[in-house]
């Protein structure tokens, strides 16, 4: 399947199983983690991207990456600490991947809102740096996309 826009991207998510949606918002999540260096939101990280871990493990590490976007939401919209902003996309981007089904809308799509939230995470970083990247978020969760299904 090729995905070249986020109308395919978002049908393609739509057909993937709950387990399957976290396990991609991870990857999505992860290709814009980089330059974080908050060791909390990499283990949240870690263990989202782990088809085995369980669900007390996802259950704790929802709360610390939940704590985390929260934390640094504040930061969004001041003196443009655009590091501190990617921050917390990327927290953001990672607790969506791990919402628990009890707290969400039976619509809701983690691989959906954590490619958002990547999305913004890779603007700030963008900003912050500088200097842009050849290959844009989008086009990139595209690729990672079409690899995910593959398997």
């Amino acid at each position: 399947m090729k995905i070249n826009n986020d109308q395919t991207l978002k049908n393609a998510l739509n057909n993937l199983s709950r387990e399957q949606q976290r396990l991609l918002a991870a990857h999505f999540t992860q290709s814009v983690s980089g330059p974080v260096d908050n060791p909390r939101l990499t283990g949240a990280l870690k263990v989202a991207l782990l088809p085995e871990s369980t669900e007390q493990e996802l259950k704790d590490a929802f709360k610390v990456a939940k704590s985390i976007a929260t934390k640094t939401y504040n930061a969004c919209g001041h003196d443009a600490d655009w590091g501190l902003q990617a921050e917390h996309f990327i927290a953001a981007a990672c607790a969506a991947a791990l919402t628990p089904d009890a707290l969400t809308a039976e619509t809701f799509n983690p691989a959906w809102k954590a490619a958002i939230q990547s999305r913004m995470a890779k603007n700030c970083q963008i900003i912050e740096s500088d200097f842009g990247e050849l290959e844009n978020e989008a086009d990139r969760q595209y690729r990672l996309t079409e690899v995910f299904l593959e398997k």
